[in-house]
């Protein structure tokens, strides 16, 4: 079989590929809508994932994302929906990983900021750099983490009116465990997620957006 020029090679993932993984998430979703620890609860936090699932499959015509993208955000909706199903402060991995070190609360949600902070700083840098709204690496870095934090302010402000609309229903949903700087440490998470991405990520990252700008 002939093989791919290495400027295509690996330029996006194949449909096949990613309908099998559409299939895995809506799957998850299915067995989480089950028995999820609180209904509405499960619906906001998994709201992610039922809005960026149909975009993406609307958008891979015209504009695919790389493979590294793709990955990250099949894993950051498991994320969400395995938090959505237990509530971030009940996750079972959490608490064993809080026995492991000694912490004074769950600390899987900590995880879903980080992934907060990596997948939009990667889809902003894409876009950014493919559709040639900004020049200079050093400046793509940088407004793709601004775009990052800028997410994961707005998602404050969410939990915020969440908590004044619903009360005490919404404490499931914001998670805090009586942490009172738990809105700092999510925001400093998501920083922590968009430096990964533009840093340690970034040369991979980068190879994998040449061979998506060169066979497109």
């Amino acid at each position: 079989m002939p093989t791919l020029p290495p400027s295509t090679q690996l330029s996006s993932p194949s449909p096949r590929y990613l309908l099998a993984a559409g299939a895995l998430i809506v799957l998850a979703l299915a067995i989480s809508f089950i028995n999820p620890h609180e209904r509405l609860t499960w619906l906001m936090e998994v709201m992610p994932v039922l809005i960026a699932l149909p975009l993406l499959g609307f958008t891979y015509q015209r504009f695919p994302l790389t493979p590294l993208l793709y990955f990250l955000i099949f894993l950051h909706a498991l994320i969400l929906i395995v938090g959505g199903t237990y509530t971030y402060a009940h996750v079972p991995v959490g608490f064993w990983v809080q026995d492991l070190f000694g912490l004074a609360r769950n600390p899987y949600d900590k995880l879903g900021h980080l992934w907060q902070g990596l997948v939009p700083a990667l889809v902003a840098k894409e876009i950014f750099v493919r559709r040639q709204f900004v020049s200079g690496k050093k400046m793509v870095a940088f407004l793709a983490i601004c775009v990052a934090m800028a997410i994961s302010a707005w998602y404050e402000l969410i939990e915020w009116w969440a908590a004044v609309i619903m009360g005490q229903g919404a404490d499931e949903f914001l998670g805090t465990q009586g942490d009172q700087w738990d809105t700092q440490s999510d925001m400093c998470m998501a920083f922590f997620g968009a430096m990964i991405a533009v840093i340690l990520l970034a040369r991979w990252h980068d190879r994998q957006i040449d061979r998506v700008i060169s066979h497109h």
